[in-house]
């Protein structure tokens, strides 16, 4: 974590709503993913959304996570290394960031990098780490690894073809959503400000 005092008041309060949103489930389900896709040598951190943090932050899981997306020798990111300098982990950080993103992921699904780096916002990491698994199921290429249950499956096009005549067909018929003006008429209207007349 970032050198830095406590926070107070309503920064503290913003914090402790972020902090909230963090799923323990959701992080044994992303590490088990992890290391189905990378293989058994990336460890496992101890349980805990702290011990998740380090063992992500100098960004060499999250670049092979990315890599094993793509066929072998392929991968997005040439370099993978484990740095000690905080510049390097958030540069692979961002390399993580930029691949995903270019593999499909959506950039509002992506959290910053601070948010990993600082540990500010591990929610929004699992998120982003939800919408990559989910992709990668959806893409069907076999290149994903693990449950397919693990992740909500992404919505898919379903194009439907109709032919000339059906489509012809479908001009005629009127729905009943645009109403009908049959029996309408102005018949037991009174005019504009007239009392009703109750007999």
């Amino acid at each position: 974590m970032a050198n830095r005092g406590p926070a107070y008041g309503l920064s503290r309060e913003v914090q402790q709503k972020i902090d909230r949103q963090y799923d323990p489930e959701l992080e044994q389900i992303l590490i088990q993913w992890i290391k189905a896709q990378c293989g058994p040598d990336v460890g496992e951190p101890e349980p805990g959304k702290d011990n998740f943090q380090k063992w992500l932050k100098d960004g060499t899981v999250l670049c092979r996570l990315i890599n094993s997306l793509y066929p072998k020798g392929k991968g997005p990111v040439t370099k993978i290394q484990s740095f000690n300098m905080a510049f390097k982990q958030m540069e692979q950080i961002s390399q993580f960031l930029r691949a995903a993103e270019n593999y499909g992921t959506m950039a509002s699904d992506m959290f910053q990098t601070v948010d990993l780096w600082e540990g500010k916002n591990m929610a929004c990491v699992q998120r982003t780490l939800m919408n990559l698994g989910g992709l990668a199921v959806s893409k069907d290429d076999g290149f994903f690894v693990g449950d397919p249950n693990w992740f909500p499956k992404k919505s898919q096009e379903n194009r439907r073809a109709f032919s000339d005549d059906q489509l012809r067909e479908g001009q005629n018929v009127i729905g009943l959503q645009m109403g009908t003006n049959r029996g309408a008429s102005q018949a037991g209207m009174t005019g504009y400000g007239m009392p009703r007349q109750i007999l």
